[in-house]
């Protein structure tokens, strides 16, 4: 049972109703994220995670499928489709490696570079810049209770895993990663 020590402390909410302003912060931060995203694709043309891709290329250099899955925490076959968007877009370049053919390098281009130089961040700007201003320990805090949100929400029958869960929000269906 959890225990009520520093309640008094805390704002006033009817007890027992955390779950329903919990809910109620988690829907607005679905309907803005899927808000930026679409203005973020309108504005730009790559979604969320095409640019973060980009942006992590762009500050590691050229990475293999693999590589840049595990540095942007999608799985092998999500990237496969990004991948494709940003090549058809004449974003990256996949390149193969001349000492072993079979390991193929993902690349940015010339177009690539000057997209994500003109790009703004994957957040929004408020919240980008609103955490900036914040101490490290309410970042933190904040940073520990999502993750905790998500522990227990993955606890949940059919949700996905923790291993399998992009760490990138995306909300919209119809809008292609």
């Amino acid at each position: 049972m959890p225990s009520d020590a520093g309640l008094e402390t805390l704002p006033l909410v009817p007890r027992g109703r955390y779950d329903l302003r919990i809910l109620k912060s988690l829907r607005r931060i679905i309907r803005s994220v899927d808000v930026y995203s679409r203005r973020l694709a309108h504005e730009h043309g790559v979604t969320v995670p095409q640019l973060v891709c980009l942006l992590k290329l762009d500050e590691l250099g050229a990475l293999t499928l693999k590589e840049l899955s595990e540095e942007v925490f999608l799985s092998p076959s999500t990237l496969v489709g990004i991948i494709d968007r940003l090549e058809a877009h004449g974003l990256i370049a996949r390149r193969r490696s001349v000492r072993d053919r079979r390991k193929v390098r993902l690349d940015l281009t010339e177009k690539g570079s000057a997209l994500v130089a003109a790009s703004p961040s994957p957040l929004q700007d408020g919240l980008a810049q609103g955490l900036e201003g914040l101490p490290e320990l309410e970042r933190a805090t904040i940073a520990l209770s999502l993750e905790k949100i998500l522990d227990l929400m993955e606890g949940m029958p059919a949700v996905e895993t923790h291993a399998e869960a992009a760490p990138i929000l995306e909300t919209r269906p119809d809008l292609k990663a």
